[in-house]
């Protein structure tokens, strides 16, 4: 069978870029089935090892430090884009207007402001958008959503989501551009807490109003060195600058279905990890799921006339899960599901059509954020209106 071409080329090649192109690397031994071959041809990073890193490590034909020419090239066809967030809105719209198909890290703009006028400006120009919420593809996420989707909950009554993360838990934790409103954006709201909702909208729906409520635990860190990120750390009597967002949010929702939902994201929590988990209750049953153990799913169900939870161990029975591994209980990985993500969006690339969680989803989740940020601004209940342009 032949196979459709598909020429990529990143921009930002910290992690999340090297993570994205392992995961091209890795397609073609995991996915026979695909439809497409994905060639490698320009690298782009504002370090010079990097850009080195990327040819000589991960196969890429060239590089740059000048991200223009990532886009200029005739030879690339999609461009992933990993760089700090407040960048992401001239490189994304460069891009589209390029004509290149385009995947983003979320949630693709900054501030929601920027995320709307990024979708609106790729819609125009016709390409194909990705959003990077990969815990969608988790195989037990998967199985969550059909379980939901099938009835075996019953009616979905209550929903809790949260994402507590230790990565800026350590106060000599670089003062990395995470934590800077002029090149991240807001702070968990931006990051981490998008991940909770992006999943509650694939799971249970959309959001119609919220109350919320921020705060910077850590306002001081010390400066970064070069190339520094937020895992790097500093030492006591570093010159320090102040953290312009915030660490923590929570927050109460309503689902436009009726359900009642509640939030919360840290960066600064100590104890959590990574634990991006969430928690549905249904009127036959109730699931929770959890990063920090993402090959493990508890289930309740009614019928069972144990009483008790049991616990669902990912397996090949799952969506993609035997792409890497066969049988029950061998686990998968973070990475993995990165492999998915990008198997998926360059899928729907070859195939022409529409990819979802595309930039329209990403629009979904900032038109909750500017509710919080109202919500927390006001102190009291906001409704969630859909942003656009007009």
């Amino acid at each position: 069978m032949a196979r459709r071409r598909i020429g990529v080329g990143v921009i930002g090649f910290g992690w999340m870029g090297q993570a994205h192109t392992r995961s091209y690397i890795r397609i073609p031994t995991l996915f026979p089935e695909r439809t497409y071959d994905i060639d490698l041809v320009m690298i782009s990073d504002s370090v010079a090892a990097r850009v080195a890193d990327g040819i000589d490590s991960f196969g890429f034909a060239s590089g740059t430090a000048d991200w223009h020419e990532v886009i200029e090239c005739p030879d690339i066809d999609v461009v992933c884009i990993c760089a700090p967030n407040m960048l992401h809105e001239e490189l994304t719209t460069a891009a589209a207007a390029a004509g290149k198909h385009v995947f983003c890290e979320k949630p693709v703009g900054g501030t929601p402001e920027q995320t709307v006028r990024i979708e609106a400006a790729t819609r125009a120009a016709g390409v194909i958008t990705g959003v990077g919420y990969n815990y969608r593809w988790a195989p037990l996420v998967q199985y969550a959503k059909q379980l939901i989707e099938t009835g075996e909950l019953g009616e979905i009554t209550n929903y809790r989501g949260r994402f507590f993360s230790m990565y800026g838990a350590d106060p000599l934790g670089l003062l990395s551009w995470r934590f800077l409103h002029d090149q991240a954006g807001y702070g968990v709201t931006t990051d981490i807490l998008s991940h909770s909702i992006d999943l509650a909208h694939m799971l249970v729906g959309p959001i119609s109003r919220v109350v919320g409520t921020g705060h910077t635990n850590i306002t001081d860190r010390p400066l970064p060195k070069e190339g520094g990120t937020h895992y790097d750390r500093g030492q006591p009597g570093d010159p320090t600058g102040k953290v312009e967002n915030e660490d923590y949010f929570a927050a109460l929702v309503e689902f436009a279905g009726g359900v009642r939902g509640v939030f919360e994201a840290s960066r600064s929590v100590i104890g959590p990890e990574s634990q991006n988990a969430f928690e549905i209750y249904g009127t036959k049953g109730s699931l929770m799921w959890n990063l920090e153990t993402m090959n493990e799913m508890k289930l309740f169900l009614t019928g069972d006339r144990a009483r008790g939870y049991t616990t669902v161990y990912a397996g090949d029975r799952y969506p993609y899960h035997g792409h890497f591994v066969p049988g029950d209980a061998n686990a998968i990985g973070y990475e993995d599901m990165k492999v998915i993500e990008d198997y998926e969006f360059m899928s729907s690339v070859a195939a022409g059509r529409r990819h979802e969680p595309g930039f329209a989803e990403a629009v979904d989740y900032v038109s909750v954020q500017d509710a919080l940020i109202r919500s927390w601004r006001s102190e009291h209940w906001e409704t969630v209106t859909r942003l656009s342009e007009n």
